[in-house]
């Protein structure tokens, strides 16, 4: 598999919505798509230019997708292990939004944002918030490479929960019995996590601030 490659940008294209580009690598081209975000960043011509790699192979075609960064590239990998998140769609999101941006979107479930990039739908950007917010923190708040991380580190342990894995987990059958969704829960548990309250300690108390919250929410 290739995951890295380093040459000279012999030339950039643009077909529709995807961008791309042909990079020189000991005398062999290689045909790479990337998100337009750092396309619109590219040099001149012949500039020197080194790209993590993310290669699908099928038996129709070999396709590399090209990003500036490794945190990039994991982020894109973890956006298309989402069902019906294609390559295409993690190009578009990766395209409107930086990393952080993007990152951050997810982990606040901030809908609004997410289906600002092409061809995402409101259930997709549920999706990606329910199926990768707790993989974001820990990925990427872990990470100890400050030059592939930036911000993303910072990004998400602003918004980590501090509740025992035992405690949100009663909380949450609790909640999804009453009839909340699963993006609901864990929006109401993200706000009550920001009060800070010396006193929110048992799995009752947060089971009332989340009602609490949730009913306010309901009554907007």
């Amino acid at each position: 598999m290739i995951g890295w490659l380093q040459g000279q940008l012999a030339d950039r294209w643009q077909q529709a919505s995807r961008c791309g580009l042909l990079l020189v690598c000991g005398g062999v081209g290689y045909e790479v798509q990337m998100p337009r975000r750092q396309w619109d960043r590219l040099g001149e011509t012949g500039s020197a230019l080194s790209l993590h790699i993310h290669q699908v192979i099928r038996e129709d075609a070999w396709t590399l997708y090209g990003f500036a960064s490794r945190a990039e590239r994991d982020l894109f990998r973890e956006l298309v292990a989402v069902s019906g998140v294609g390559p295409q769609m993690a190009l578009g999101l990766l395209g409107q939004l930086s990393c952080e941006e993007l990152v951050r979107a997810i982990v606040q479930a901030d809908l609004r944002l997410l289906t600002q990039a092409p061809g995402v739908g409101k259930r997709t950007a549920e999706r990606l918030a329910v199926e990768l917010r707790t993989r974001l923190q820990e990925r990427f708040g872990s990470s100890s490479d400050p030059d592939d991380t930036a911000d993303l580190s910072l990004t998400a342990n602003a918004t980590k929960q501090t509740l025992p894995n035992a405690v949100r987990e009663e909380v949450s059958l609790t909640l999804t019995a009453l009839g909340y969704e699963a993006l609901e829960i864990n929006r109401a548990l993200r706000a009550v996590a920001a009060l800070q309250s010396p006193e929110i300690e048992a799995a009752d108390d947060w089971l009332r601030e989340c009602l609490r919250w949730l009913s306010r929410g309901q009554a907007a």
